[in-house]
């Protein structure tokens, strides 16, 4: 007997494995398992994958839905993993609690690198590994180095062709080679959620704007978010749209919206703030927005990519400055957005939707910046960094690293090119420190 256990933590993810079943992505099995995981800060308050609307559409592919929430209550699943020790006890318990008995058990995870997805992939030590990815940090690196245990035993990168012709990186290091889940199939799956959210307004083409709770993160400070809604809301304006649509990330407070109601009152601007939790997808189908704004959301490639929707971006040029540390997963989102789509206050390129960089060029910055990201997990990149800031750093281009992270790895552009050799220099790094420590002792 074979079981395969899905794991999933937000409806667009839970969308993407329906649309690989749909597709025959994976062999038969004999009983299919949906694990549902609640990862937000305070789940009790926050509605899971299983109460969004719509999650009985998708539900129908498995033959059962577990929550790893209760499974390892009262921890919270981002923040437990099982101690090394425990780990036979923990398969133990999973398979009597889940009836799995002596079943050979397979998993499809996401986000590998970090919990709750690397918890269950310690605990079933000898189960083959499908990452799926439902977002754009499949095209960066994996964030923290993976225990080859864990690293070795996945087969493949599950993901949506968002960026066509762009690679995915994560996971490379392992030799772990991608695989489309067919754009067509997972068109199909969210036209089933189309008639989900009953209370949704009755809006035609408006411009719909994404609030993601980017100071959950720590990304922005709670006011600076307000102000990029607001600056969002103008926007849009500013572009001739008099109906505006606010989703706010269903985690965010209340007051946020109220803030933008107010300024939209200001303006003279018809606003509707969105309560029901439901996909973008959905809005896309409902309402066909005139314009899609956003700052780095997947849900913008989705506009453009799967429904031909005009979008713009704004806010990615500060954050791409602010970004700590620099190895941040955000990065490669941030990136992407910010060298495809049109910046919302550029009123021609919103309107000709341009592009502001080929896909090639756009593999070849994301090797670069994936390298100066993790060099310890993708040391074979440094041929092709070097090639690609030789050859195309530029003023515009510096937007996207930083000159301590390219001194640090001796990159070009760090140093003027007559002393490239002083970061790789053993004595030359010695004697600097030794510098610090001595001015160091001098100010006490």
């Amino acid at each position: 007997m074979t079981t395969q256990i899905f794991m999933a933590s937000t409806l667009y993810g839970a969308a993407t494995l329906a649309a690989a079943l749909d597709s025959e992505c994976f062999a038969p099995a004999d009983r299919r398992v949906l694990l549902v995981s609640n990862n937000a800060a305070t789940p009790e308050t926050t509605p899971g994958v299983d109460e969004m609307p719509g999650f009985d559409r998708v539900r129908a592919r498995f033959d059962d839905v577990v929550s790893w929430n209760e499974t390892i209550s009262p921890f919270h699943p981002g923040g437990w993993t099982p101690r090394p020790d425990d780990v036979p006890l923990w398969e133990r318990h999973l398979r009597l609690a889940w009836n799995l008995g002596d079943d050979d058990v397979e998993l499809a995870v996401e986000s590998i690198q970090v919990n709750p997805a690397l918890g269950v992939t310690q605990i079933f030590t000898g189960a083959p590994v499908t990452v799926y990815a439902d977002g754009l940090m499949s095209y960066g690196p994996t964030r923290n180095k993976i225990d080859p245990l864990v690293g070795t035993r996945v087969t493949r990168l599950l993901h949506l062709d968002l960026v066509p012709g762009l690679t995915p990186l994560l996971l490379t290091e392992f030799g772990v080679a991608p695989e489309i889940v067919p754009t067509d199939a997972f068109v199909k799956v969210l036209a089933e959620l189309e008639d989900t959210g009953a209370e949704l307004p009755v809006i035609d083409e408006p411009a719909l704007l994404l609030g993601q709770y980017l100071s959950a993160l720590d990304i922005l400070t709670t006011e600076e978010e307000e102000n990029l809604h607001v600056r969002m809301l103008k926007g849009a304006v500013e572009l001739g749209h008099t109906r505006v649509v606010f989703k706010p990330h269903p985690t965010a407070p209340a007051r946020w919206s109220r803030i933008l109601e107010k300024e939209a009152e200001k303006i003279g601007v018809d606003l509707t703030v969105l309560d029901t939790p439901v996909l973008a997808e959905v809005l896309y189908q409902r309402m066909r927005p005139a314009l899609v704004v956003g700052c780095f959301s997947t849900a913008l490639f989705t506009a453009s990519a799967l429904y031909g929707l005009p979008v713009a971006r704004i806010g990615t040029d500060s954050l791409l400055d602010r970004l700590a540390p620099y190895e941040n997963s955000n990065r490669v989102p941030v990136t992407i957005v910010d060298a495809l789509l049109p910046e919302l206050t550029d009123r021609a390129a919103v309107a000709e939707q341009r592009p502001g960089m080929d896909i090639a060029d756009l593999n070849g910055l994301l090797r670069a910046v994936g390298f100066a990201m993790q060099a310890k997990i993708y040391p074979g990149l440094r041929p092709a960094a070097e090639k690609y800031l030789t050859h195309h750093l530029n003023p515009h281009i510096w937007r996207y690293f930083k000159r301590k992270r390219l001194t640090s790895l001796a990159l070009p552009g760090a140093v003027p090119a007559q002393l490239a050799f002083l970061p790789r220099n053993a004595t030359v790094r010695r004697v600097a420190r030794r510098a610090r420590s001595l001015r160091r002792v001098v100010r006490r």
